[in-house]
């Protein structure tokens, strides 16, 4: 068996979206917009914070919603099932202060993520850790000789799932399969998880 990681994107893939959980629980349907969506993060992630100053919106208001999600079904055994065959790392695009409540759900995976700047409780801004950094997590733990097999579903995964040696969408939309036909797609977790340990072998 190769020597790998499996590198999952996050929501969507093992737990709903954040932000369309936070459009309908604050019923603003601006923020129902994802990566899925818009392409350009920095773009997508400036007009929420200018949404949240707009209707008084802090860090504990998304906070109080993620605390009610859960993990998509059949998520966490999943998960469960895949790190005892691997090891796993969840690269997301999500924040440190938005992620412990569902790590802690999900049995406590590692994710490497970015983080929000706060200021007096409101989101005032984010940080990455570097520019594209799914791919360039990928690209370093390639770089230790690890065979990386990746899955994601929107916008923001395709330059990790190119840089994998192997990548998959799972539960992408439309506009996703069709302007990525070079991945395979998949649906239900047991025939992603078939598929990463045939590309294990």
């Amino acid at each position: 068996m190769k020597q790998t990681v499996v590198c999952l994107d996050l929501e969507g893939v093992l737990v709903p979206e954040i932000w369309i959980n936070v459009a309908e629980k604050t019923k603003i349907p601006e923020l129902r917009r994802t990566t899925r969506d818009e392409p350009d993060y920095d773009k997508l992630m400036r007009g929420r914070i200018e949404i949240l100053d707009k209707h008084g919106l802090k860090l504990s208001d998304i906070q109080e919603v993620i605390g009610e999600m859960e993990p998509l079904p059949g998520a966490l055994e999943f998960l469960r099932e895949l790190r005892s065959l691997t090891q796993v790392i969840i690269l997301s695009d999500t924040f440190e202060q938005f992620a412990k409540p569902i790590m802690k759900q999900l049995e406590w995976p590692t994710i490497f993520c970015n983080y929000l700047v706060v200021e007096n409780g409101r989101i005032a801004g984010y940080k990455l850790r570097q520019e594209h950094p799914k791919k360039n997590s990928v690209i370093a733990l390639k770089s230790l000789k690890y065979f990386i097999i990746a899955a994601g579903d929107s916008f923001n995964d395709t330059l990790m799932l190119a840089e994998a040696n192997v990548g998959f969408l799972f539960h992408a939309p439309d506009n996703i399969k069709k302007q990525f036909p070079q991945y395979k797609t998949y649906e239900e977790y047991n025939d992603l998880l078939a598929a990463m340990k045939k590309a294990m072998a």
